[in-house]
């Protein structure tokens, strides 16, 4: 080898080292650290119920909906309808609000799947109120909340309640 050839490989074999750092450096930088700090906390997440009761207790279903995701999936604890569009849930939560529910977690297990994803599941009890009587009763009953956080906003993709068996 001559040494113009010897200088010549150094140089590609440098450039390419470089390109390859720093094509390796600007990957890391896009994807940002993937740290546990940008995750959400277990305690973070279970706290997404008490804004959900919240706006549950304003009696303004659309506000309760706006919680949900615009293709979210409920099956609801006091209804046998399916429902997958904001419509739908609107409508659920107008029936169900009629009983002004109070929910309150009984049990809680809350799964952190990544920063922009979460389920909750567990038990909940709602304090319901009988429009025609007054007559208060509890129910208490299994869910499981699916979040996915979206433009920076924790929302629901899929929420799932029925009432416990034995109960």
């Amino acid at each position: 080898m001559t040494r113009r050839s010897i200088s010549k490989r150094a140089a590609v074999v440098t450039a390419a080292a470089v390109v390859t750092v720093g094509t390796v450096a600007v990957g890391v930088s896009l994807a940002g650290p993937q740290s546990a700090g940008n995750r959400p906390t277990q305690k973070q997440i279970a706290s997404l119920f008490d804004d959900w009761n919240a706006a549950l207790q304003t009696g303004d279903s659309a506000r309760v909906a706006d919680l949900y995701t615009q293709d979210a999936v409920l099956l609801p604890t006091v209804s046998n309808e399916v429902r997958t569009d904001r419509a739908g849930i609107v409508d659920y939560f107008d029936h169900f609000q009629q009983g002004k529910p109070v929910g309150k977690k009984v049990q809680t297990i809350v799964k952190v799947l990544d920063r922009n994803s979460a389920i909750d599941t567990g038990v909940y009890a709602f304090s319901l109120t009988d429009p025609k009587t007054g007559k208060e009763r509890v129910v208490e009953a299994r869910y499981t909340y699916e979040y996915e956080k979206i433009d920076g906003e924790w929302l629901i993709t899929n929420h799932h309640s029925s009432a416990m068996p034995e109960g």
